[in-house]
């Protein structure tokens, strides 16, 4: 039997208007064959942090001021779409300072911070500078230079290679900080030197690796420090709650997302251990491989920290087309966090 192609869909989502249409068209009805039901849930809180948020403001409030080229150095975000979005705008990506010509563009650093050696460079070069690291990302590198100064050998638990792993150990000398990545790391750690030992942990994290990692290094080393609060944001901590929660009841997850985005795949790898063995990292609906969910009925989507929403919008108009869709939402926590950009952007 055939019938219209119909929508439900949560109040303010945008599903784009070339779909609805195909539901609504009374002059010329369209009919498409029978689709199976699915039953969408969104995980809330998903998507942009205050973070990254401030960080693309600092990247449009200075196109806007000062205009085009503005120098970012590295992605602003681990998000393609971002990146290209701004590249258009007159942003121009660099890994490196000494790709820059001379200039009195802006030049600015991304959300994921960098060593101490770079605005030094900045400044040898005489660059006008503007910081996008993230608030919560500088507090950890504050926490490591004062255990640091009191005498204790930096434990950095992290992903070796990633921009915020690469900043964090450049706040210290070489030898003051060692890196652990991984529970087996953990075991056979040793330390340097005769002071003590303390650990920070990159703020994107598995809570539950990380968790396991630190019962080692505290069992090993019962007067290992750490900072009075946990490094691991709360914007990762509630998008992995978030997903713990969902994942158990439905038939797959997508995860929206780069693969070069530690809090993403992440993601992924709680939807899995929390009893969806089906958790794919999706970065745009045309990445999406259909085989993947022929005969599911229900799905949960949740989206990284640097994924805009637009892109979950996207992905839901695209199972749209596919299936008789309904879509719920499950709040885990609120968020209401905002950090300020750099004063040289507030007027």
């Amino acid at each position: 039997m055939l019938r219209p192609l119909r929508f439900q869909y949560c109040p303010g989502l945008r599903i784009p208007a070339t779909a609805l249409d195909m539901g609504s068209c009374t002059k010329h009805q369209i009919f498409m064959k029978k689709m199976n039901a699915l039953k969408i849930t969104l995980c809330s809180p998903r998507g942009f942090c205050a973070g990254v948020d401030r960080a693309i403001q600092i990247v449009e409030r200075a196109l806007e001021k000062y205009g085009p080229p503005v120098y970012v150095r590295h992605e602003i975000v681990h998000n393609r779409f971002v990146v290209e979005g701004l590249r258009k705008k007159g942003a121009v990506f660099v890994e490196e300072l000494a790709e820059i010509p001379p200039t009195d563009a802006p030049v600015i650093f991304s959300a994921h911070g960098v060593a101490r050696s770079v605005p030094a460079d900045a400044q040898k070069r005489n660059m006008f500078v503007l910081d996008a690291t993230c608030p919560l990302v500088s507090k950890v590198h504050v926490e490591a230079q004062r255990l640091s100064r009191q005498g204790h050998h930096i434990v950095l638990i992290g992903h070796k290679g990633h921009p915020e792993v690469v900043g964090t150990m450049g706040q210290l000398p070489d030898g003051a900080i060692s890196l652990v990545e991984t529970e087996e790391d953990a075991r056979r750690f040793l330390p340097r030197g005769d002071g003590g030992l303390a650990f920070v942990t990159q703020t994107t994290l598995s809570l539950d690796d990380t968790a396991r990692i630190i019962a080692i290094l505290t069992e090993r080393f019962p007067d290992i420090r750490s900072t009075p609060k946990e490094d691991i944001c709360y914007a990762t901590t509630n998008r992995q709650a978030a997903v713990k929660e969902v994942a158990p009841g439905v038939d797959a997850m997508v995860v929206v997302g780069a693969p070069n985005s530690s809090n993403s795949m992440r993601l992924v790898e709680v939807a899995e251990r929390s009893g969806c063995p089906n958790a794919v990292l999706v970065q745009r609906a045309a990445d999406i491989d259909w085989s993947r969910f022929e005969g599911i009925t229900s799905l949960g989507i949740t989206a990284g920290a640097s994924a805009p929403e637009t892109l979950v919008e996207e992905i839901i108009a695209a199972f749209a087309a596919r299936f008789d869709i309904s879509v719920t939402s499950h709040v885990t926590a609120r968020e209401n966090i905002v950090f300020n950009v750099p004063r040289e952007l507030r007027t």
